[in-house]
């Protein structure tokens, strides 16, 4: 299994966050992983969180919600997809439905490498604030289990 590591940036003073990630897996089996419904219910979020997806059509213009569950809490997200190049790009937006309004503009990009894909994403939020706020949230511990999630569906094959 992957040991890559996940790489967090968010600098001060500005609206953005990148995040960086190397996979053991071509950009097709990564692309499909984290686009079709089924799978991305297995990955995104962490662990100890229930997951739902109750829309997720990936394609210019589709839509996708989904929420996080523990116990009586509920965390839900949606956004639009506005440019799918399957294997290359996506660009969507995010939003926490906890902060109606604070819409995130995130891009990923999809890198062959030797040794795999480099998963590239980078996200741009309304204010410098909205993105403090989200990394106060503890939006770093939720990215590094994700990807670690999203790197042991790989490794069992998942995607291909």
């Amino acid at each position: 299994m992957s040991t890559n590591p996940t790489t967090i940036t968010a600098p001060p003073g500005t609206p953005f966050i990148e995040v960086t990630r190397e996979f053991d897996a071509t950009p097709a089996q990564l692309f499909r992983v984290q686009t079709d419904p089924d799978l991305v219910a297995q990955w995104l979020g962490p662990r100890d969180l229930e997951m739902t997806v109750e829309e997720y059509d990936v394609r210019p213009g589709g839509k996708y919600r989904y929420i996080h569950r523990r116990g009586d809490d509920e965390f839900a997200f949606r956004g639009v997809f506005h440019t799918v190049e399957p294997e290359t790009l996506v660009i969507q937006t995010f939003e926490w439905e906890g902060a109606p309004g604070e819409v995130c503009l995130e891009r990923a990009t999809y890198e062959k490498t030797d040794t795999g894909v480099r998963l590239h994403t980078q996200s741009v939020f309304p204010s410098v604030e909205s993105r403090d706020a989200a990394v106060q949230s503890g939006m770093e511990y939720g990215i590094n289990d994700s990807m670690d999630r999203l790197a042991e569906l790989l490794a069992r094959g998942e995607g291909a």
